[in-house]
């Protein structure tokens, strides 16, 4: 759904100032005889430029937050009650923080909004961590395309907590805020993804991409220079069905390849810790499947860092080069690609001033993301809009990017 006439984000912020204050009009019993004015929040979205499946393996990624984003408002309560209202789906949940200190389960949600299970997730985590809560109102607007590997709901979590910790004056660093709104996915919502969206989408810098060391949790901003080279982001239309289950079993055949290759590497903890070398001497003692799952993971870490290297040096044919290995290595190595991906990346790569092209996000469907020139974004865009309808029959929607700021309060 998209709300007719909001296209820029100070018409998104007055719609959704509306729509909260019909929604939840001020109450004195709910809301104390003198509440605060509601706070509002924008979270990001997240295109990750290389380094797919490598963050549960404890490696590396270099993501940018991106200029798509969920936007929220919300107003503490005097009770216990939360009442989050989405306007993208027109749908109200509301609960109790009884039922989330019980961990009420996303499937038994009897609202049927399956988004307001990372609301609930973001508060269970919080609570569990020892945080005081109150119930509050919340109302959410966002224009990140669900299901595209664009991290909508990272960007609702962290979003959430960024309001929850304004609300409530929580003492929570960035990083710790990062650490449980993972927690609220691997544990309440029940996808076992890494830290690295939650991570991006709440310490994204504009004008930079984030190399993350997802181990240590170490970091360093990387300079992406948006008057030399452009993102373009072109979305499948192919939902990730599959995409959750999936991704469980590649990390279940990961931890497999980290068990076998322990025999000969006994120090190992995770696949960031094989190198290539090593691993080449050891792979025929593997499973055929197993070892091309272990090949991408462990090829893909050295990617991104020479990837990080390369943009560094605005050496854009490289950074354009190790994109498409990586999305050749996810596509025969991981196989988590789809005939669609692939389309659009033989598109996106055809088109003069196009450096590189690959799938970003977990994979199944989602988006393609292309670094261009900026005189051959016009170019690529009519090519993706002509030519991948003419090859899969679906209609793509084409988004260019900026690298912008981690979420905040909007003031």
């Amino acid at each position: 759904m998209t709300i007719r006439g909001a296209t820029t984000v100070a018409d998104r912020v007055r719609a959704l100032r509306q729509a909260f204050q019909r929604r939840f009009p001020y109450d004195r019993h709910a809301h104390g005889s003198e509440p605060a004015p509601p706070t509002l929040v924008r979270a990001p979205g997240r295109v990750n430029f290389i380094g797919e499946h490598t963050d549960y393996n404890d490696g590396f990624v270099l993501p940018l937050a991106i200029d798509r984003e969920i936007l929220l408002i919300g107003r503490r309560r005097a009770d216990e009650r939360v009442r989050a209202y989405s306007l993208n789906f027109a749908q109200e949940a509301t609960f109790h923080l009884d039922d989330v200190r019980v961990r009420l389960s996303p499937d038994r949600s009897p609202e049927g909004a399956p988004w307001s299970s990372y609301v609930r997730g973001v508060v269970w985590a919080l609570l569990d961590a020892g945080y005081e809560l109150s119930g509050f109102d919340v109302a959410l607007l966002g224009n990140i395309p669900p299901g595209a590997g664009l991290s909508s709901s990272a960007a609702l979590e962290v979003g959430a907590a960024v309001l929850l910790r304004a609300l409530f004056r929580l003492d929570l660093s960035p990083v710790r805020m990062a650490r449980l709104c993972r927690r609220a996915e691997n544990d309440f919502v029940g996808v076992q993804c890494g830290i690295m969206d939650q991570f991006t989408a709440a310490l994204g810098k504009q004008g930079h991409g984030l190399l993350l060391d997802c181990r240590t949790l170490e970091s360093r901003y990387v300079p992406f220079p948006t008057q030399h080279v452009r993102l373009v982001v072109a979305d499948t239309g192919v939902r990730r069905e599959l995409a959750a289950s999936e991704y469980n079993a590649r990390r279940a055949e990961s931890e497999a390849g980290v068990a076998l290759l322990r025999r000969r590497l006994p120090d190992i903890q995770a696949l960031r810790d094989v190198p290539a070398h090593a691993f080449d001497e050891h792979r025929h003692e593997l499973p055929d499947l197993i070892a091309r799952r272990c090949a991408h993971v462990i090829y893909e870490n050295a990617r991104v860092q020479a990837t990080a290297d390369a943009l560094a040096n605005d050496n854009f044919a490289a950074c354009g080069r190790l994109m498409n290995a990586s999305h050749a290595s996810l596509r025969d190595d991981f196989e988590v690609s789809c005939r669609e991906l692939d389309e659009m990346a033989d598109i996106a790569r055809s088109v003069p001033g196009v450096y590189g092209a690959r799938m970003t996000g977990a994979g199944f469907g989602g988006c393609v993301v292309s670094l261009v020139r900026p005189d051959a974004v016009s170019a690529l865009v009519q090519a993706i809009e002509t030519r991948y309808p003419q090859r899969t029959g679906k209609t793509p929607d084409v988004y260019v990017v900026t690298p912008t700021d981690g979420a905040a309060p909007i003031m």
